[in-house]
């Protein structure tokens, strides 16, 4: 069957929550809606609620479950999601977020007026103290090679780095061969970030439907954890290593400069988190390890020649450059300053 949208949501382990993401994605007024659920692997209550819906909720015919026999994590999961989808557009969610009624509509209908290839809509974080977040973008429409990838890059959190909240064309997707790489840690941004350079027409908007809820068991709650396993840390460190990579793609670009800047300050931050819960990360993280993060993505020469960012590029090239123990000082003087450690 055709569809409009397709909805897709993995689902690992969220009982106590997949209930009310699932009944927020079926409450949306748009009629032309597949709910595409992975069972991905889940060992508890999970695909229990969802086959309960798919049998008595008056849009349950609409869901379609796929079936992973072991868990696989989130990027396989979403991206069996984007080959097996039978919607023109494509939108995803946590099985343990939800969604306003009108998402789907307000998106398609922006879509549609503005033929746009992608439409951005705002969310809402509820922090584990219950604190309600607003992350809202400015009203905007992006039309022709490179703007979006122009704006998200202008500054550092410009555009979202999870993968949620956004309407997407699914044949783009699969035209361009952008899937989520095999890690667990960071998949979103890696995927997000790539997305971003590859579309024409996008529409921002400050309308917030989506709530994140973070939740005190989620692997990026560092704060909230006595211990946290080095292979952590460095499987973050390799996803930005990735995009490092990917970007040098991207050198003949006019945001070229910006974008280096935007993963070099996320090796920064990163670093800065290190150094904050150097103490629970076990074993040890090096300085070594930590200069080794913080690599610049251009060469001295590529940064020489940019019109913007320049300086600031430069500033942290010389920092990846230093030996480890002072890399690592000037990072930890930095970070004070910027109250990050």
């Amino acid at each position: 069957m055709k569809y409009d949208v397709t909805i897709g949501m993995p689902v690992f382990r969220s009982e106590a929550y997949v209930r009310q993401a699932l009944c927020s994605a079926l409450a949306q007024t748009y009629p032309s809606v597949e709910f595409l659920v992975v069972d991905d692997g889940s060992d508890d209550g999970s695909m229990a609620v969802v086959r309960d819906l798919q049998q008595h909720h008056p849009r349950g015919a609409d869901i379609r479950i796929l079936t992973h026999t072991a868990n696989q994590g989130v990027a396989a999961a979403r991206n069996h999601i984007i080959e097996a989808a039978q919607g023109d557009f494509l939108y995803f969610m946590d099985s343990d977020d939800e969604i306003a009624a009108e998402t789907i509509a307000l998106l398609m209908q922006n879509v549609k007026t503005y033929d746009a290839e992608i439409a951005f809509c705002s969310y809402e974080k509820i922090e584990l103290t219950g604190a309600r977040v607003a992350c809202q973008y400015p009203s905007l429409h992006l039309f022709g090679a490179d703007q979006l990838a122009c704006f998200a890059f202008r500054k550092y959190g410009a555009v979202q780095a999870s993968a949620c909240n956004y309407l997407v064309q699914t044949a783009l997707l699969r035209k361009r061969g952008l899937r989520f790489i095999n890690t667990d840690y960071w998949e979103d941004m890696a995927f997000t970030f790539q997305l971003v350079t590859c579309v024409s027409r996008a529409v921002l908007l400050p309308d917030i439907t989506y709530t994140y809820y973070c939740r005190s068991h989620s692997l990026s709650q560092y704060q909230e954890r006595q211990t946290i396993a080095k292979q952590e840390i460095l499987r973050n460190a390799r996803t930005v290593d990735h995009l490092k990579t990917y970007v040098q793609t991207l050198c003949h670009k006019k945001y070229f400069p910006d974008c280096c800047l935007y993963l070099v300050m996320t090796s920064f931050y990163m670093v800065c988190h290190v150094l904050k819960r150097r103490a629970t990360i076990v074993p040890v993280v090096s300085d070594g390890e930590l200069r080794a993060m913080m690599a610049h993505p251009a060469t001295l020469r590529q940064i020489s020649s940019f019109g913007q960012s320049r300086l600031r590029n430069l500033a942290l090239f010389v920092i990846g450059q230093l030996p480890a123990p002072l890399c690592v000082t000037a990072i930890r003087l930095l970070g004070k300053l910027k109250k990050l450690i």
